[in-house]
């Protein structure tokens, strides 16, 4: 069981349709989020309790809630055929995440978070050496995590060439990169393959990949935090999308 922390983040998980077992509030919180989220539960059969402090606290783990929290079921994850249909289900050229060994839930989080906001229709994780889309990752998401399509696999590189064989475009991320992330063209059907906080992209999935870019920046500091580098070139994405 997942707990998922704060307004925002429980309206997008009722709107997302993930499985919610309950909603607790602390008693005595008002609002109009508050009441949104009690009639959007109410639309949807989901039991809200009203919860002493003391309950409560437990609950929330002390995280900042904001009065409310819904215990979820866990992230429920697809296989790659299932995430290849969803692009061509909408008639879009397909827009994908790899996370390679992402190992902080807030760096995933705020990548899912990202993702969902410049319109990727879905990610890759490993099962192994990574973050758990747990209530952190969720957290760190406002929600986006619940109702974001996510392929979980024992090898990255044998995905990352199942991708290629359908025709996507996979873009590595490597700050020693000579390339400008920003002279790829990001209206062909693409994956973005973002690496682990501190080794980057593992070298045998950097292999595969058919174009390693970087972000060109001055500064004391040699590299992006990896959601923060993750962001400009998902937004790069959406820009020249939005352009055709």
């Amino acid at each position: 069981m997942t707990i998922i922390g704060g307004r925002k983040p429980v309206l997008e998980a009722l709107n997302s349709g993930v499985l919610i077992e309950r909603i607790y509030l602390l008693r005595g919180v008002h609002g109009g989020s508050v009441d949104a989220i009690r009639q959007l539960a109410r639309s949807k059969n989901v039991l809200v309790t009203e919860a002493e402090k003391a309950s409560f606290d437990k609950l929330s783990h002390g995280t900042n809630s904001q009065g409310v929290v819904a215990l979820v079921g866990e992230k429920e994850y697809i296989e790659i055929d299932d995430l290849l249909a969803i692009p061509s289900g909408k008639n879009e050229k397909a827009f994908f995440l790899v996370f390679d060994e992402i190992e902080d839930p807030h760096n995933l989080g705020a990548l899912i978070r990202t993702a969902v906001c410049f319109g990727a229709h879905g990610g890759i994780i490993p099962k192994h050496h990574a973050s758990p889309v747990n209530e952190t990752v969720s957290k760190a998401s406002a929600g986006a995590s619940a109702r974001f399509p996510l392929a979980k696999v024992t090898n990255i590189v044998a995905a990352v060439e199942e991708l290629k064989k359908h025709g996507i475009w996979v873009v590595g991320t490597d700050a020693e990169s000579t390339k400008n992330f920003t002279d790829i063209d990001y209206t062909l059907p693409v994956a973005i393959v973002m690496g682990n906080e501190g080794k980057g992209i593992r070298r045998l999935v950097k292999e595969k990949c058919d174009f390693v870019v970087s972000i060109p920046m001055s500064g004391a500091f040699e590299s992006l935090n990896v959601s923060v580098a993750g962001g400009l070139i998902m937004h790069e994405v959406y820009r020249k999308r939005m352009k055709t």
